[in-house]
């Protein structure tokens, strides 16, 4: 499977919807219908509402729509790391590895204000490598700020990916405070429409708008199966780390920067899920972009096939076996 994947056959894309609906046909058979939560913001409600009247809280229709969402994230995640060669050669390895993340954990089978996430800050992710070779960068901070905004209107705790842009802008330009202010201004942009939008339709309520944000330690596995799906995220990501050191000297400067910003990606994403901790694992997902990049490199740049092999099969069968109820 990893050999058939590390090609860049046009027909592995009918291939990688086949290999998600494998993985994921569980969803269909244990559907369920989302939550809110406290840390979900206006944004999401709205779209949450606008949904439960379409669907009338069917929840095989969430199942679909949740699925739709997560292949196109893989797919979506898949051209920009081929488009800016995160990986020597354009192959299909980071779709593969997305879909595999995100089957690792029930809980990030489900529709969410976490899930949306994913599909905007691969966007911006994209886009903040682009800022390395921009001449005019303005307009696209402003709209990388922008994007932050509304994901924090989806998400209270997501407010954090402030952090990555503002490092992401060290990262990837010389510090011009201009910059850093074009980007605060496009963060706080989907605010004024928000306070506006709220003023005029009498909602209005000064202590409403500011967000609670409360840092707690997260809860401990519930069970032998999550640490093992844990441990499942976690290993292959130490040995995608360990062959993408090993390879950076061999790689433009830009591509550098972009695993550098993979690496800051993560660690705001561990911070997002220290913030006002949810009852399940769903706001784990925002960490999946990041580790899907580095399992990627863990399946593709072994010199001996036979470690990646197994390592996939070993999640795969996990995958199957806490998916469809086997454990």
């Amino acid at each position: 499977m990893i050999g058939i994947f590390k090609q860049k056959n046009p027909g592995n894309a009918l291939l990688l919807l086949i290999y998600a609906l494998v993985l994921k046909f569980s969803m269909f058979l244990h559907p369920a219908v989302p939550i809110l939560h406290s840390e979900d913001n206006y944004l999401y409600r709205v779209i949450l509402n606008a949904l439960g009247s379409v669907f009338h809280q069917s929840a095989i229709l969430f199942s679909v729509l949740t699925f739709l969402i997560l292949f196109s994230q893989a797919t979506l995640f898949n051209r920009v790391c081929n488009h800016h060669k995160l990986l020597p050669r354009a192959n299909f390895l980071p779709g593969m590895a997305y879909i595999l993340i995100t089957s690792l954990l029930p809980d990030w089978n489900h529709f969410s204000a976490p899930l949306l996430i994913n599909s905007i800050m691969i966007w911006i992710w994209y886009q903040m490598i682009d800022l390395y070779s921009a001449h005019r960068p303005g307009a696209l901070i402003f709209n990388i700020g922008v994007w932050t905004g509304v994901v924090s209107l989806l998400y209270v705790p997501a407010m954090a990916f402030i952090l990555l842009v503002l490092f992401g802008l060290l990262t990837m330009r010389p510090f011009r405070v201009r910059e850093w202010l074009v980007g605060l201004l496009g963060f706080t942009s989907p605010y004024y429409f928000l306070f506006l939008v709220l003023y005029l339709t009498g909602h209005w309520n000064w202590h409403n708008m500011l967000p609670h944000i409360v840092f707690t330690l997260p809860g401990m596995p519930s069970s032998i199966w999550v640490t093992l799906g844990i441990a499942l995220l976690v290993i292959p990501f130490i040995v995608g780390g360990y062959f993408v050191q090993n390879n950076l000297n061999k790689v433009l400067i830009q591509i550098r920067k972009s695993w550098s910003l993979l690496l800051l990606f993560l660690m705001v994403a561990i911070v997002i899920i220290l913030i006002n901790r949810a009852n399940s694992y769903e706001n784990w997902i925002v960490t999946a972009v990041p580790f899907a990049a580095f399992h990627s490199a863990a399946y593709y740049y072994p010199a001996r096939k036979t470690g990646p092999l197994i390592l996939h099969w070993i999640i795969v069968l996990y995958i199957i076996a806490v998916n469809y109820n086997f454990v």
